[in-house]
């Protein structure tokens, strides 16, 4: 298998794991606002909006929830809020949007287990 094709393959294998994330949050009620938003920061996967609340969803996904939980660095989450700071700047209460930062595991077969509230400082 080439590098290219390995590549490609992540691609869709991520892809397919927001899928699946967003299908959750939709389950629950969540109407999603953006997927793989970029800002100058960097990205964040999902971002969705319960009520009042805007939720900033990073995914991993990886062979099983062990491995993709060991995907998570405190440098990503840092970016990830910094990204969500610069989001809710165009959001009407800016940054007195109520917010939070979920981490989303996804495994090879489906199974996805949803972090609320991971970010840590």
């Amino acid at each position: 298998m080439t590098r290219q094709h390995r590549g490609t393959m992540s691609h869709y294998a991520g892809v397919a794991a927001e899928d699946r994330v967003a299908q959750l949050y939709q389950f629950r009620g969540f109407q999603i606002l953006q997927r793989r938003w970029r800002g100058q920061a960097g990205e964040i996967d999902l971002i969705l909006q319960h009520r009042a609340r805007v939720v900033f969803v990073e995914v991993k996904a990886a062979r099983d929830l062990c491995m993709a939980a060991q995907r998570i660095t405190r440098r990503q989450l840092l970016r990830i809020a910094a990204a969500a700071e610069e989001f809710l700047g165009c959001c009407p209460d800016g940054q007195l949007t109520e917010m939070q930062i979920d981490v989303a595991l996804v495994s090879r077969t489906g199974k996805c287990e949803i972090l609320e509230n991971a970010y840590f400082a």
